[in-house]
């Protein structure tokens, strides 16, 4: 076998990256929690005619 041993730096750099995309995993997933709109505010229909006429 001549495959090559990792270093502990290699693994320690691995480790930082990881622990980086799971911060920004998490980031991203509190911004959306932060931004998202409840479905029974989104699909609930309003009456609203005003465009209709300003179009005439």
């Amino acid at each position: 076998m001549t495959g090559r041993r990792r270093s502990g730096t290699e693994d320690r750099g691995e480790e930082i990256q990881a622990a980086e995309r799971e911060a920004a995993r998490q980031r991203l997933l509190a911004q959306a929690e932060a931004e998202r709109i409840p479905a029974e505010e989104s699909t609930r229909a309003v009456p609203d005619r005003r465009w209709q006429r300003e179009q005439q």
